[in-house]
C-alpha cells in the first residue's frame, strides 16, 4: 500500500504538482491566439442552444441536453467548496484568475468538443459515441491505440470510480451536518436513484439533466442574486478588492500575488474541467449539423461553470462578515454555508444542502457516462457495462456511508493528471484539424448560411463516419434514393 502511495503521489506531483496547471494555461492561450480568439467571436451564437430546436431530431441527444449533462458534471463541489478552498488560501484575487483561466479554457473546450464531434461514429442503436480516445484512434491513427487506452483506462478510474465516491461523501456529510440525517439513509437514497437514472442509459441520462440542472443552477443563481441585491452598495468594493489582490496591490493573504494566482488558476482548471479530456466524451452525443456547433455549446458550458456560477459563490462568501482575510479554522462548504446564513438565516443551510445534493447528482450521472463511454471503447461485451452500472451504486453508497474509505481513491487526482496530458498531446496534433473546421463553419456563416452543414466529403482525407452526418448533401441523397420505408434493420446493415 505504501509503494501504491508513493507512485500515485509522485505521478500528482508531476502533473498537477508543478507542471500541467502551467501547460494547460499555456495551450488555452495558444488555442485562443491561434484561432484568432474564436470564443469571443462565437460568444453571442452560444446562448441560441438554450432555444428548443423544432428540427432536431427527437429520437438523438439534442445539443441543449448535452450541454446541460456537461453543466452537470462540470457544477459540483468546486463550485461551493472549491471557490471558498480557493479564496480561504489565495484570497479574493483568486476569483479574477478563474475568470481568466475561463477566458481562455472555453476556447479548449470549444476545440476538443469540436474534435470529439468531428470523429464520432453511429452505434447500431443510432446514437453517438466519440470522445478523445476515438479522436485519437481516427484522428492519429490506430498506431495510437496504447493512448487511448492509456485514457480510458484513467478516466474511468478517476471520474467513474473516485469522483463518484466523492460526490457521495458530500452529499452525506452536507445532509448530516445540517439536517442529521445518518450517512447511511442518505446513500440508500442516493444509489436507488442513481440505479433508475444510469439503467436508462444516454437518453434517461440527458433528460433527466434537461430537468434537473436548470432548477439547480436557476436557484442558486436566485439565492446568491438576492444576497447581491441586498448587499449591493457593497459590490463595487467587493470588485475592486478582487482586482487589487489579484494584481499585487492589495496582499489579503499570505503570499500574495502568487498564492490568488496559484489558487484561482488551479480551482478555475478543476472546476471546469477545460483541456482535461472529460466533457467531449458527452458533447460527441449530440445531433448536430457541424462540429463546431456543439464546440460553441460546450464553450458556454465553461463560461455557466466559472464566470457565472463560481462567481456567484465567490460574492455569496466575499459578501458576508464570515469570510476574514488571512483567518483559519473555516473552509469548504462550512464558509459557503455560513456566509449564506449570515445574509439570510437559518433556513438557507437546507437550501444549500438540496443544492449539494443536486449538484453531486447531476455529476454522478455525468461521471457514470464518461465511464461507460469509456467501457464502450475497450470491449463490446455489453456484460460489462451492467458490472459497471452496478459498480457504480456500490461505489456511491461507500463513499457516502464510509468517511474513512475515501482514502482508497486516493488516486484520483494523479490518474485526472495522465488524463489531461494525454487529451492534450492530441489536442496539439490535431489542433490545424480543428482549425479546418472552424474555417469551414465560418465559410458559411460568410456565405449567408445560418446553420453551417459539415460534408464529409469534402474532408474526405479524414476518418469520419457519413452515417454521423444525417444533414450532409450527400447523406440526403442516399436517404431519398433508399426510400422512405428503410427498415432499422437495413438501417443498421448500411453503418
Amino acid at each position: 500500500m505504501d509503494i501504491l502511495n508513493w507512485i500515485f503521489n509522485l505521478i500528482n506531483d508531476l502533473t498537477w504538482g508543478w507542471a500541467l496547471v502551467p501547460i494547460l494555461v499555456i495551450f488555452g492561450v495558444f488555442f485562443t491566439a491561434a484561432s484568432h480568439f474564436v470564443q469571443l467571436r462565437f460568444f453571442k451564437r452560444m446562448f441560441s442552444v438554450l432555444k428548443s430546436d423544432d428540427t432536431a431530431d427527437p429520437n438523438k441527444i439534442s445539443a441543449r441536453e448535452a450541454l446541460f449533462v456537461s453543466v452537470g458534471g462540470r457544477v459540483g463541489g468546486g463550485n461551493i467548496a472549491g471557490v471558498a478552498v480557493a479564496i480561504t488560501i489565495g484570497g479574493p484575487g483568486a476569483v479574477f484568475w478563474m475568470w481568466m483561466i475561463a477566458l481562455v479554457g472555453m476556447c479548449t473546450a470549444l476545440i476538443e468538443a469540436t474534435l470529439a464531434q468531428l470523429y464520432k461514429r453511429t452505434t447500431p442503436e443510432g446514437d453517438y459515441r466519440g470522445g478523445p480516445a476515438m479522436t485519437i484512434i481516427y484522428g492519429l491513427g490506430t498506431n495510437y491505440r496504447w493512448l487511448a487506452l492509456i485514457y480510458a483506462v484513467c478516466l474511468i478510474f478517476s471520474f467513474s470510480i473516485g469522483f463518484n465516491a466523492f460526490q457521495g461523501n458530500t452529499v452525506a456529510g452536507a445532509a448530516l451536518d445540517s439536517m442529521e440525517i445518518p450517512r447511511v439513509y442518505t446513500g440508500a437514497l442516493l444509489s436507488i436513484v442513481t440505479g433508475f437514472i444510469i439503467f436508462g442509459g444516454i437518453h434517461r441520462i440527458a433528460k433527466a439533466a434537461d430537468v434537473i440542472i436548470p432548477i439547480m443552477a436557476l436557484g442558486y443563481l436566485a439565492m446568491a442574486l438576492i444576497i447581491i441585491v441586498l448587499n449591493i452598495t457593497s459590490v463595487p468594493g467587493v470588485i475592486v478588492d478582487i482586482v487589487a489582490n489579484a494584481l499585487g496591490f492589495r496582499e489579503a493573504v499570505a503570499g500574495g500575488m502568487g498564492a490568488a494566482i496559484a489558487q484561482g488558476l488551479r480551482r478555475g482548471l478543476f472546476s471546469n474541467e477545460a483541456g482535461l479530456g472529460s466533457a467531449p466524451n458527452v458533447a460527441a452525443t449530440a445531433y448536430v449539423k457541424h462540429p463546431v456547433s456543439q464546440g460553441i455549446t460546450q464553450s458556454l458550458s465553461v463560461f455557466i461553470d466559472t464566470i457565472i456560477i463560481c462567481s456567484c459563490t465567490a460574492f455569496v462568501i466575499l459578501l458576508s462578515d464570515v469570510y476574514q482575510p488571512g483567518a483559519e479554522g473555516i473552509d469548504g462548504v462550512a464558509l459557503t454555508q455560513q456566509s449564506m446564513v449570515s445574509a439570510l438565516g437559518e433556513w438557507s443551510q437546507y437550501f444549500l444542502t438540496l443544492a449539494i445534493l443536486l449538484f453531486a447528482f447531476s455529476s454522478i450521472m455525468y461521471n457514470y457516462y464518461l465511464g461507460e463511454n469509456a467501457l464502450s471503447f475497450m470491449t463490446d461485451n455489453p456484460s460489462a457495462i451492467l458490472v459497471l452500472r452496478v459498480a457504480i451504486i456500490g461505489i456511491v453508497f461507500l463513499g457516502a456511508v464510509a468517511p474513512g474509505a475515501m482514502t482508497v481513491f486516493s488516486f484520483s487526482d494523479p490518474m485526472m493528471g495522465i488524463l489531461a496530458v494525454v487529451n492534450l498531446l492530441a489536442l496539439m496534433m490535431l489542433f490545424p484539424v480543428a482549425m479546418r473546421m472552424i474555417q469551414d463553419f465560418r465559410t458559411q456563416l460568410a456565405q449567408g448560411i445560418d446553420k453551417p452543414v459539415f460534408d464529409p466529403a469534402k474532408f474526405s482525407d479524414l476518418d469520419t463516419d457519413p452515417t454521423a452526418w444525417p444533414d450532409a448533401p450527400q447523406a440526403k441523397v442516399d436517404a431519398a434514393a433508399a426510400g422512405p420505408c428503410l427498415s432499422k434493420a437495413d438501417h443498421r446493415a448500411a453503418q
